[in-house]
């Protein structure tokens, strides 16, 4: 055991530079015209009128050299408008608003907890600490499960739970931007704690009727930040996908705190 702690303490500075030099050839490849450029112009700006002049009158009695700049100048700008990531706009966003009965202060949700008699004194110390650190204001809503008495902390009303937010997140977005569900061409559903079977992105394609060859993607495990990789996710799909570039489709990315 102690021998494979040394070969991996060992073999850690190497994994750490071969970080940073895959880093540093994507840096390379993805910036390769602007570095080709910077010469190009720092040259440039020491040339007076009279070289431009002297360099035009040459392209003009060599027209083969003319043809070459031109085709080699034409072809360096395809290749920069090409490789350019395709641009990808939010059109419109929906946050779902529970109903007024799931309204929970602190001193509500302290009451319920020490009504269910499942946390000790120290436990229930903690939990006021947090909810007085972490923002948590007299309207904020909490899940019907936690507000039970005592509290129904059950898959089945997690799953109810989740399918009040996500179709009710999804209906209100459906009709705010009156999109046909047919032409939705990838979703991306994020839930941290939940992750039933079948998944929650499969619970939304079955509910709306989806089209068979969606692209579906379920993230879990990742906490509330991977709303954020959720929404890159998304970009990035929208900029690779040439089957749904090729027409105006729409993208659904759920993020369930």
């Amino acid at each position: 055991m102690e021998s494979e702690k040394n070969e991996n303490l060992d073999n850690e500075p190497n994994s750490v530079k071969l970080k940073y030099v895959k880093l540093g050839y994507h840096y390379l490849v993805s910036n390769a015209m602007y570095i080709f450029l910077v010469p190009l112009t720092i040259a440039s700006t020491h040339l007076f009128v009279e070289d431009f002049v002297h360099l035009f009158n040459y392209l003009k009695l060599n027209p083969l050299s003319f043809t070459l700049c031109a085709v080699l100048t034409v072809l360096l700008a395809t290749l920069h408008f090409m490789r350019r990531p395709k641009q990808v706009y939010l059109l419109n966003f929906v946050c779902y608003k529970p109903e007024p009965g799931l309204m929970c202060s602190q001193e509500t949700f302290m009451k319920r907890a020490e009504l269910s008699r499942s946390f000790s004194e120290e436990s229930l110390a903690f939990q006021k600490k947090i909810l007085e650190k972490s923002g948590y204001g007299p309207k904020t809503y909490a899940s019907k499960s936690l507000l039970d008495v005592p509290m129904n902390l059950t898959i089945e009303e997690a799953r109810k739970e989740t399918e009040m937010v996500m179709f009710g997140a999804i209906d209100n977005l459906l009709a705010k931007t009156r999109v046909n569900v047919k032409d939705i061409g990838i979703l991306i559903v994020n839930c941290s704690v939940f992750n039933p079977t079948p998944s929650l992105s499969a619970m939304v394609v079955n509910r709306y009727k989806l089209r068979g060859n969606i692209l579906s993607y379920n993230l879990g495990g990742m906490g509330c930040s991977a709303g954020l990789i959720s929404i890159d996710l998304a970009k990035r799909l929208l900029q690779v996908c040439v089957h749904v570039m090729q027409r105006f489709e729409y993208k659904i990315s759920l993020h369930i705190a």
